[in-house]
């Protein structure tokens, strides 16, 4: 059974971006974990509420398939992260998905896992992937390698079938 970890904001992630991600994975028969820094309830933009079952800091990259960073205003706060950057770069390296959607894909780039790659990000952050080395398409959802990407909640549902594709060939 594969396993993914969904990486939110305690306050103001996109909810259409957790929820319907969250609900492809589970229908296709993925585990899946919500961290965020918090353990405490944490609320969407639209005013979702969920309770994380695991802190940031406490996220084992081995013990899991996908590690997915959801977007939404919140996802700044992980934008220069040390400890977001270092899981991005271990699943990265250990060959992971290693996914995000909407501004989320910032955290990739800072992290610098997209030099050189393809990538996309809600549009009001493209400069921020190309000053990181990013070929930023503009596509709704890109693929390159294990990373995949997508430009914002429109495309929440496109981004996770994407993903389980992928983690069905792995």
């Amino acid at each position: 059974m594969k396993k993914i970890v969904m990486i939110i904001a305690p306050e103001n992630f996109r909810d259409e971006e957790l929820s319907i991600p969250k609900s492809v994975f589970e229908g296709a028969g993925a585990t899946v974990h919500v961290a965020s820094t918090s353990l405490e309830q944490a609320k969407g933009k639209l005013g979702m509420k969920i309770k994380p079952d695991i802190l940031v800091k406490d996220i084992r990259v081995e013990n899991y398939d996908a590690v997915v960073f959801v977007g939404g205003t919140g996802a700044l706060c992980y934008f220069n992260n040390k400890i977001a950057h270092d899981i991005a770069k271990n699943a990265y390296l250990k060959n992971k998905l290693i996914c995000a959607i909407c501004a989320a894909s910032v955290i990739l780039a800072n992290a610098g896992v997209l030099e050189g790659k393809k990538a996309t990000v809600f549009s009001s952050f493209e400069i921020d992937l190309k000053q990181k080395g990013a070929i930023y398409t503009g596509e709704p959802v890109q693929v390159d390698g294990n990373i995949v990407t997508a430009n914002g909640a429109q495309s929440s549902g496109k981004f996770a079938r994407e993903i389980i594709k992928l983690l069905n060939k792995a």
